[in-house]
């Protein structure tokens, strides 16, 4: 029996370690040889070959993960390929990087074993074998044949990435760090056994958390080469090109580079789609044949409409009651946001404008122009380029629509023509909305600075000289044709998603505020322009109700508008969401939910029954259930059960415990505008606290004392914690996300308040 060893050598401490390890295990287990290889992250050497091969030819991996080494984690993720058992080990004694395994998320997701010395290490090692590799997922998904590694933060090569793979016209799904706090290795395995293409690109190390993503991305990267799939890895010249992979990245310097890259990659996995032959890999059981969804809507549009949750809000917003769609992060904005699309656009009579803007798009705009420009004229200018975004957008979905059929009815000839004369009249460039949203941001910005300069005075703009800044085309004309085709439609949708995204929740500037007020302003305007044409025309907006909030507070007339709230109160419904996604392409439409989950878990952990159990750790929040319940059937599959045990919920509980540690300390984060890591000095501290053991924690995390009142707001109003009265705990869902009625509870309690830590957050923090 062979086995291949991993590790950098970096740290002497375990070189020593593993070498007296495999010495010990020459005389105790003479069946097996174990290959190390110490060199395996020095530059300069081509170790490539020989390090495949030798994997290759193991029957199992050990690697260690003491320190986050890229070539070790591509040869982990290489070796799960492969289909090899993989066992990972940490000196329980080097502590430098332990955090950021966590916030990694693979490597503790993925499950190691500390250990102390050789002799520790021997031990583990002594009773390794090579059963019970990861299984690995046959079927491809020709409806999201690619898989793409999203960057922390959106940038420019991201943004050419995400367009040139929508205009290949293959359908992709991604892993999000916005999102996706942490990544869990086992649905990673999963998304990248059924894809056929893996895009993957690497940051230099000056940028935000680019040790986290490089070692994300040596994991995708060894995971698709183990799994022979087309695989982009693409880096800037500046790059870090680590070994193990420097023969296969492609460097870009301009995004025609990346353009002509994604090019060749496309017709790779074009060619692989239409000659697919699949592996003929052993199926696992049941449940790792098992699909609930991803917990990201964006990685699902494809497939959702299967089981989508038909709620009272998607009702209204079908039916053009509401203007507005608010809801926490994970309530299920974007899947409303993708069924509402899809509904409408069946239609082949209606026009359908999708935007997902992002904020990054924006913020050059924002510094270069708005900071030098009075209140006033900020609204004034900003309002006019995106109702001159917006009517571009909507001529150009028009057109492209209808570009073969006006010369095929004679109603619509005319018109057409006319439409497109107005639309050609001016800069209108090519490409996707976020191309030519930021081609329009970059030419307003070089003709801000050529006529105003940037002078420290706050500058005054008259309606003639917005108009001059901003039009390129007759914007007169525009609407009038635009108008005149509409005659032949039956309704128009815009609908927006991703305001939010790229800024921070309650981190908002003035100027954040007025670009979101002035796009909202802009598609009101429009609306009712068309509508006063008699035209059914809807816009509908779709934004994190913490973000409305902040709305609400810039101008009041926000309170007025009809909206949708995405909040779950119910456990029913969150059960009804989660049957229909068990039960998809596998059981009749009518089976009960107890039916249906005797299969996929036990029935009671710790005297509770399960599904209960694990609703009421997500906060009542959809993608929360589905990571929850995904973590803990990762860990089933992993260990060869046939439906998830009580260790699978306790492991998967814990994964998914720290996952939201890292998401809520990211939004305090976000409000306090600096990192205070407050929500690690919950550790240890237990699940109950007075007002006085709160504060001292938060003045432990160096919170200013005047910011310590609205960080307790927000604990409670995360869900973090809630009040505890009458023998039991008010959380925010159980009062209707109504923060008035827990500050009520939390008064009449006075100095005798309890404050209880939310359930879900206990296994990663006791």
């Amino acid at each position: 029996m062979k086995a291949f060893f991993a590790y950098p050598s970096s740290e002497r401490d375990v070189i020593e370690a593993i070498h007296s390890a495999k010495q010990s295990l020459s005389q105790s287990r003479r069946d097996l040889e174990v290959t190390l290889w110490q060199e395996n992250d020095i530059s300069g050497r081509p170790l490539t070959d020989p390090i495949f091969e030798a994997i290759s030819e193991s029957d199992m991996l050990f690697a260690d993960v003491t320190t986050m080494n890229f070539n070790v984690t591509f040869e982990i993720a290489y070796a799960i390929g492969l289909g090899k058992r993989v066992h990972l080990v940490r000196d329980q004694n080097i502590a430098r990087e332990a955090s950021l395994i966590t916030k990694i998320g693979i490597f503790d997701t993925l499950g190691f074993t500390t250990y102390s010395e050789g002799h520790g290490l021997a031990r583990i090692l002594q009773g390794a074998t090579p059963e019970n590799p990861l299984p690995l997922k046959v079927e491809p998904n020709k409806k999201a044949p690619v898989y793409i590694l999203n960057t922390p933060t959106s940038n420019a090569p991201m943004l050419a990435i995400g367009a040139r793979v929508k205009k290949s016209r293959l359908g992709f799904r991604s892993f999000i760090p916005q999102e996706e706090i942490r990544m869990s290795a086992s649905k990673a395995v999963v998304d990248i056994s059924a894809c056929m293409g893996v895009i993957v690109p690497l940051l230099q190390p000056s940028f935000v958390d680019a040790d986290i993503h490089n070692v994300r991305a040596a994991f995708i990267a060894g995971l698709a080469f183990g799994l022979g799939k087309v695989t982009l890895i693409l880096q800037p010249p500046d790059g870090p090109a680590p070994l193990d992979v420097r023969d296969m990245v492609k460097t870009f310097s301009h995004a025609e580079d990346i353009a002509e890259f994604i090019n060749e990659f496309a017709l790779d996995v074009t060619e692989r789609m239409q000659a697919d032959d699949p592996l003929a890999v052993p199926k696992g059981s049941f449940l790792s044949e098992l699909s609930i969804g991803d917990a990201v809507a964006e990685n699902e549009f494809q497939t959702l409409a299967r089981y989508y949750l038909r709620t009272d809000q998607y009702g209204r917003a079908s039916r053009g009651e509401v203007n507005l769609v608010v809801g926490r992060k994970g309530a299920g904005k974007t899947a409303l946001f993708s069924q509402l699309r899809n509904e409408k656009r069946a239609k082949v009579q209606n026009i359908v404008v999708d935007l997902k803007p992002e904020g990054y798009q924006l913020i050059r705009l924002k510094e270069d122009v708005l900071d030098y420009l009075a209140e006033g004229a900020r609204t004034h200018l900003i309002t006019a380029l995106f109702e001159y975004v917006l009517y571009l957008e909507i001529c150009y979905k028009v057109l492209e629509k209808d570009k073969t059929k006006y010369m095929r009815d004679g109603r619509l000839y005319d018109p057409y023509l006319a439409l497109q004369k107005a639309y050609e009249s001016g800069d209108a460039s090519e490409g996707d909305f976020s191309e030519r949203l930021q081609a329009l941001s970059r030419s307003l910005v070089e003709g801000f600075k050529r006529t105003y300069g940037q002078s420290d005075r706050e500058q005054r703009l008259t309606s003639a000289q917005v108009t001059e800044l901003v039009y390129k085309h007759n914007i007169k004309d525009v609407r009038e044709a635009l108008s005149a085709y509409l005659e032949f439609k039956d309704s128009v949708w815009v609908l927006f998603d991703n305001l939010d995204k790229g800024w921070s929740a309650h981190g908002l500037n003035d100027e954040d505020v007025t670009i979101l007020r002035a796009l909202i302003d802009a598609a009101r305007k429009i609306q009712r322009q068309m509508q006063s044409d008699e035209h059914d025309f809807h816009c509908v907006v779709f934004v994190r109700n913490d973000v409305y909030q902040l709305l609400v507070e810039a101008s009041a007339d926000y309170g007025k508008e009809s909206r949708a709230v995405l909040d779950w109160t119910e456990p029913d419904v969150l059960r009804e969401m989660l049957r229909r996604r068990l039960i998809s392409g596998l059981f009749p439409p009518k089976t009960p939910f107890e039916k249906v989950w005797s299969s996929v878990a036990i029935s009671h952990y710790r005297g509770e029954e399960t599904s209960s159990f694990l609703i009421e750790r997500s906060l009542m929040r959809p993608r929360n259930l589905i990571k929850l319940i995904s973590h803990c059937r990762g860990f089933a599959v992993g260990l060869g059960h046939e439906k998830i045990e009580q260790d699978d919920i306790e492991k998967g509980l814990r994964s998914y415990s720290l996952d939201l540690i890292t998401d809520a300390d990211q939004e305090l984060t976000d409000i306090l505008g600096a990192d205070t890591t407050l929500i690690y000095h919950f550790i240890g501290e237990g699940e109950s606290f007075s007002r006085d053991q709160l504060e001292k924690i938060c003045r432990g995390a160096e919170i200013a004392p005047e910011k310590i009142e609205s960080v307790i707001e927000f604990l409670l109003y995360y869900g973090f914690m809630g009040i505890h009265h009458t023998e039991r705990t008010t959380y925010i869902f159980n009062v209707n996300y109504d923060m008035k009625h827990l500050k009520v509870l939390e008064k009449k309690a006075g100095a005798n308040v309890t404050y209880t830590l939310s359930p879900a957050f206990h296994a990663g923090l006791n």
